[in-house]
């Protein structure tokens, strides 16, 4: 990747508005790998006043043409495939082998069906004497997180330029690099000056300076629940759209007649990839108190095979946390649990390594669920389980916390796990370890956020309707 010193605005890299700068750093060897831009409220001026110039003749765009630069988006997203995985391993810390196929290779393979979607979606419809017309929202504001990079920029840069809307795109101060390759590759695929915007900062200056700009008519947001409360109050004072995908303490719900030793397995998995920096990862695994030890002494054994150290390692499975605060935030969380006596299987706060951000896998069992780690999103590579004496105490567990993003249901068919998924207060369930469908909506429930994303449902987010009587 080229060294930007500047913001891509208007089609061009350009200088930024201020000389202050934002240092990345890997944090598996806590080195300075690069310095962007920490743009400020000019920089987002100049961003949002190109991508409003570009609105009209991008929304005019018939949606067929559209879905073609979405896939010459595409193509050049492929032909650098491997630098987004090298750029995630050194700014993210994610494990090469995590970085390759789950946070590159998926999002790229989810853009192209949004390019096929913008060709084929019906825009318009005739209900009765009136055509109902589904025009782009406008200005999109893209606020995206530093835990998936480019997934979060394809869920929404992806669908609101199928849509018709334009964007600015500020990404996480902690993983800019690969917004500005993806900038790279915009500028590549030859999209119309001003549809794509990328402008580089903090989220407290350039991220509130964007959300608050009279330019913007929606915001999509991906972060903490405690930013996006900030960032929806903005929005409803100036009566503006906006989406929210937020925070989650997801369950992971085993019931008596499942396969216990998979149904662990892949608990322990999803909580561990992306050291668990997911917000959808399954934090709390709820085991009957028939099975309790046994799915405790499986999870500990399963958590034993996850070696802790270098992403760029082929042997590595969990890899730092992203940053000095996350890892201290992490042990902060693990010492609370411990002191509110919960029993440390496994793991701790003791460092694994003495350079980086890392953090050992950590196993809790004899969590209630009044403790601190059952009800607050930790955001690293610790699991707790917790014990149910039935399925109405198990539904009970599974649905006191404030959020409702994810879950997951055990057991031995599809209609047992379903008809107790129909129970949770969450917006996408796993049965039996379904896998991740990037055409099914993604999204919340309570305080994990408001609106979805991916598939036709992240479409009718950056879409109004309107009627014509005839």
């Amino acid at each position: 990747m080229k060294a930007h010193d500047g913001m891509y605005i208007g089609g061009r890299w350009r200088p930024a508005g201020t000389s202050d700068t934002i240092a990345v750093i890997n944090p598996a060897d806590e080195r300075v790998i690069a310095e962007v831009p920490a743009g400020g409220a000019a920089d987002v001026d100049a961003a949002v006043r190109a991508a409003r110039a570009a609105l009209p003749g991008w929304a005019a765009t018939p949606p067929g043409a559209r879905g073609a630069f979405l896939g010459a988006l595409h193509d050049a997203m492929v032909d650098r495939e491997e630098e987004f995985a090298r750029t995630l391993v050194a700014e993210l810390g994610a494990p090469a082998r995590f970085a390759a196929r789950v946070q590159t290779r998926a999002p790229i393979a989810a853009l192209a069906t949004y390019a096929e979607l913008a060709a084929t979606h019906p825009f318009e419809e005739r209900v009765a004497n009136s055509t109902v017309l589904l025009e782009p929202v406008g200005v999109v504001a893209a606020i995206t997180p530093w835990n998936y990079p480019v997934s979060m920029i394809v869920s929404k840069v992806a669908p609101a330029l199928a849509a018709g809307c334009t964007i600015v795109l500020k990404p996480a101060e902690d993983t800019p690099l690969t917004a500005l390759l993806f900038a790279e590759c915009v500028d590549a695929a030859g999209l119309p000056a001003g549809v794509v915007n990328v402008v580089t900062g903090y989220g407290h200056v350039a991220g509130q300076a964007l959300a608050e700009h009279e330019g913007v008519d929606h915001i999509s947001f991906t972060g903490s629940t405690a930013v996006g409360r900030k960032i929806g109050a903005l929005a409803g004072g100036a009566i503006k759209s906006v989406s929210l995908e937020l925070g989650g303490k997801s369950a992971n719900v085993i019931l008596p007649s499942a396969d216990l030793p998979r149904a662990v397995a892949a608990g322990v998995g999803h909580v561990m990839a992306n050291s668990g920096q997911t917000c959808y990862a399954w934090t709390r695994m709820l085991v009957h108190s028939d099975r309790y030890e046994e799915a405790v002494e499986l999870a500990r054994r399963d958590l034993s095979g996850y070696a802790v150290g270098d992403p760029a390692a082929a042997g590595t499975r969990v890899g730092p946390v992203v940053s000095a605060k996350q890892r201290e935030r992490v042990r902060g969380y693990i010492a609370k649990g411990v002191e509110e006596g919960a029993r440390l299987v496994a793991g701790g706060t003791e460092a694994p390594h003495a350079t980086g951000y890392f953090v050992a896998p950590t196993l809790f069992a004899d969590v209630t669920s009044d403790m601190t780690i059952a009800q607050e999103e930790i955001f690293g590579p610790v699991l707790s389980v917790l014990r149910y004496e039935d399925e109405e105490d198990a539904v009970r567990i599974a649905n006191d916390t404030v959020y409702g993003l994810h879950g997951g249901v055990w057991a031995d068919t599809e209609e047992e796990a379903v008809a107790f998924a129909r129970r949770m207060d969450t917006g996408r369930v796993d049965i039996n370890g379904g896998d991740f469908n990037t055409l099914a909506p993604f999204g919340g429930y309570k305080q994990s956020g408001v609106g979805r994303e991916m598939g036709t449902y992240g479409l009718h987010e950056y879409l109004q309707t309107k009627s014509l009587q005839l």
